[in-house]
């Protein structure tokens, strides 16, 4: 019977007394909430409870309209050696009150908790140590002081002092095969197997008596247990065997193992270390310091003294230390690392800059304006974090295998100790294959199949420019049957263009030119759609005279002897002008949702000159984006708020077959849960009206250069608007869920195969223990395989 459990929770939004006594009758309906007090001046609720959640609580609390602050911790384990660890570190640190969730990855050796706004960081500490755990607190804002080479090369050099004294042990049975029966003594075989098992095999004692003192067993219990076992029977032997007499040892086999654990724990560090790479390398592009302009003269300042509008100096070479807005200068900036972009981006007055990027040929002056954890690398850091810190769905099945493997391998250990004793082969031979059981054992493998593979995968898709919030977004996304899209913003450009253009004579470019020459100076939509296609041709324009808008029909103006007009079917019909040839032109446009402007010449002969069509261009990638979902299966579906001619102009371009054109916001949440009727669907948008379809969907996937709250709505990120990120998204989902399975099948494999193979006397205790190392490295190395995958970005297939 567990004791009940005092919590103090903060409360936000209550005005009255009235307001306390609605919370604290809620809280009191809460099964096994035995009492209740609510504090209106401190804003506190203190709540004696048995049985029920801290969530429950919450859930309460926010039913009746305020809000419990919640704040997010990540711990620094170590000493962890298997997916057991995990579970007796995540069941320490949920009992400690105030604590909402707890994940504990393996392979990065981190935990990352939900916490109520009361929760003691030292008392999560002291359960971590308590369970038999080291740990520390993580600053998130800044990259972690330690450097992991030093560890890992103080493990190196106790490996290769491990490895030195143990292979004399093994030399004997080397060169048995080639007819010499040769043994060292038996006090040599001591001296050198007594350092290895009690110094370099001290790890697996004191994390095995951590893990007896806690109630539970890991991998480290079983190491010591079956190592220990074959030195106590050869130190047993040796002093029963009579003066002069050769007894056959076995301290080369407690010996080995131990070293052979020690290599198969290195490689698998030095592999984790390479999984968390991309972090690292974003971790990386923080510079400490900048260049601060101050009354005219530049001073070099830590980061950290910098504030928003402050400007700094960005000089050719240097990577951004803030985000800001360019003031003065001109230059290219390398974004490759942040979202992908293999090519530099030009740079100009009023273009934003981001935390990391390199600046390339030019000095600039930058407003500031976000630092620290507000800057979208940190903001990206975070969510990588999240997504390597997070457990996906499958791995909650392996969780709770792990917990039951280890006693189950003791149970088969003493099983296969009994059995060979009641066979009547001998204490020697029974004792060595209860050995062999203990040390095939390996459920380190079963802990990293799929943390490593989830660290790899949302890594690499980071280098192209793809975040994935969390690993059940990444595992949701490798089973998506269909896609639908939003139009504008997402497969197309978002602002109107130059679509179709024709002159009565024929001659495009002075049509072009001439209605240029009337939209000069005008910060209309369609009039910078004009003045950008005559940028692209290279169109140099006339200087007109007494330009005049014409309210709700278009412009006018005099250009030398003529007066020429430009504008909508408004002002056509006022000048009763024929459309002549133009007429089937503007009718076909119509149909496809284009917006139409005629150019008039109204004097000295009124007559129709040419007519332009405007509309929302296709993003380049767009049609390579939908054949790539479609080869891979998966239905594309166009759903959107603009007009039926629009869309359908769209999808026929695209070759999409499913559209739907004139959908509200609302509408598109309920087509939506209409398509989830058929398999997982994920939904691609960039706008606040997208934000609730983004989150109805089983994965949103937001693009980057659309509102926040798409991005916070959605799994998935795309950090640039390309759109055949999204059919790279989902192979990258694919890839690594295969790598998932082949992990756990793997784990799986080794054990299944071992554990009889050393029950039933056909594998030796080091054999065994060589297998249990290259099962965790195996692993590891599948994942990290995972490195070499690229998305596709060849441009639209014609």
């Amino acid at each position: 019977m567990t004791s009940p459990i005092l919590i103090d929770l903060p409360i936000r939004g209550m005005t009255c007394a009235g307001c306390a006594g609605r919370v604290e009758r809620a809280l009191q309906q809460v099964p096994g909430v035995s009492s209740a007090s609510v504090n209106l001046l401190a804003e506190r609720a203190q709540v004696q409870y048995q049985g029920a959640s801290p969530q429950a609580l919450i859930d309460a609390i926010t039913a009746c309209g305020y809000q419990v602050p919640q704040e997010a911790l990540e711990l620094q384990i170590s000493g962890m050696s298997c997916a057991n660890c995990v579970g007796r570190v995540e069941r320490a640190l949920a009992q400690v009150p105030g604590v909402l969730t707890v994940s504990v990855n393996l392979a990065s050796e981190r935990a990352h908790l939900q916490l109520l706004g009361t929760a003691d960081p030292q008392a999560l500490l002291a359960a971590v140590v308590a369970a038999g755990y080291q740990a520390s607190l993580l600053n998130a804002e800044e990259p972690p002081a330690a450097d992991p080479s030093q560890s890992l090369q103080r493990e190196r050099w106790s490996l290769l002092l491990a490895l030195g004294l143990a292979l004399p042990l093994l030399l004997p049975m080397l060169v048995e095969p080639f007819g010499l029966h040769w043994m060292q003594p038996a006090w040599l075989q001591f001296a050198l197997a007594t350092p290895v098992q009690f110094i370099f095999g001290a790890r697996f004692y004191r994390a095995g008596w951590s893990a007896v003192r806690a109630g539970s067993a890991n991998m480290d219990l079983l190491v010591a247990l079956g190592t220990s076992a074959a030195y106590g029977l050869s130190l047993y032997l040796w002093w029963a065997t009579p003066a002069g007499g050769m007894p056959h040892l076995y301290f080369e086999a407690a010996a080995v193992v131990i070293a052979l654990v020690r290599l198969g724990k290195y490689l698998e560090s030095r592999a984790k270390r390479q999984t968390s790479s991309a972090l690292r390398a974003l971790q990386a592009l923080r510079p400490a310091f900048a260049l601060r302009l101050q009354d005219g003269r530049e001073e070099q300042v830590a980061i950290g003294s910098l504030q928003r509008d402050d400007v700094i100096v960005v000089k050719p070479g240097e990577r951004f230390p803030v985000d800001g807005l360019i003031i003065e200068g001109s230059s290219h900036a390398d974004e490759a690392l942040l979202s992908g972009e293999s090519l530099p981006v030009a740079k100009h007055p009023g273009d934003a800059v981001s935390t990391g990027a390199i600046n390339g040929e030019g000095r600039l002056l930058v407003r500031i304006r976000a630092l620290g954890g507000e800057t979208q690398l940190a903001q990206i850091i975070r969510l990588m974090e999240n997504a390597q810190a997070g457990k996906a769905p499958i791995q909650k099945l392996v969780d709770r295998i792990s917990q039951v493997f280890v006693p189950v391998v003791l149970a088969i250990a003493l099983l296969t100790l009994v059995g060979w004793l009641l066979a009547g082969a001998g204490l020697q031979v029974a004792l060595l294959n209860a050995v062999a059981v203990l040390v095939i054992a390996c459920p380190c493998a079963l802990g990293l199949a799929t943390p490593t593979a989830i660290m790899v995968g949302t890594g690499v898709a980071a280098r192209h420019g793809i975040l994935i919030k969390d690993a059940e977004a990444l595992e949701i996304a490798h089973g998506v049957h269909a896609v639908a899209f939003d139009k504008t913003g997402t497969l197309t450009s978002g602002s109107p263009q130059v679509v179709h253009l024709q002159a009565v004579d024929g001659n495009h470019e002075q049509l072009l030119q001439l209605a240029g020459s009337l939209q000069q100076g005008s910060e209309h939509p369609l009039a910078k759609a004009v003045l950008s296609a005559c940028s692209d041709r290279n169109l140099s324009l006339s200087a007109v005279t007494a330009s005049q808008a014409l309210p709700g029909k278009g412009t006018r103006a005099e250009l030398g002897p003529r007066t020429l007009a430009l504008g909508n079917r408004r002002l056509l019909d006022e000048q009763q002008l024929p459309t002549g040839v133009l007429g089937k032109a503007a009718e076909a446009w119509e149909a496809e949702g284009r917006s139409l402007a005629w150019l008039l010449e109204l004097a000295p002969q009124p007559q129709v000159l040419g007519l332009l069509a405007f509309g929302d261009s296709l993003k380049p990638g767009a049609r390579a984006a939908i054949q790539q979902l479609q080869a891979l299966g998966i239905r594309c579906h166009l759903i959107s708020g603009d007009n039926q001619g629009s869309v359908n102009a769209v999808a026929d371009a695209l070759g999409i077959d499913e559209r739907q054109a004139n959908v509200l916001p609302a509408d598109k949440l309920a087509r939506i849960n209409a398509l989830k009727q058929y398999g997982r669907v994920a939904m691609v948008g960039d706008g606040i009206n997208d934000a609730p379809a983004l989150a109805a969907a089983d994965i949103g996937i937001a693009m980057g250069s659309g509102t926040d709250i798409a991005m916070h709505a959605a799994g998935i990120t795309l950090l640039r608007g390309d759109p055949r990120l999204v059919p790279a998204a989902l192979a990258i989902s694919r890839r690594t869920y295969a790598k998932i399975r082949q992990n756990l099948f793997w784990a799986f494999v080794y054990n299944l195969i071992g554990l009889p193979l050393a029950a039933f006397g056909l594998l030796n205790p080091v054999l065994a223990g060589a297998a249990m190392a290259l099962s965790s490295v195996s692993v590891v190395a599948n994942a990290l395989l995972l490195k070499r995958w690229k998305a596709n970005l060849s441009e639209d297939d014609e």
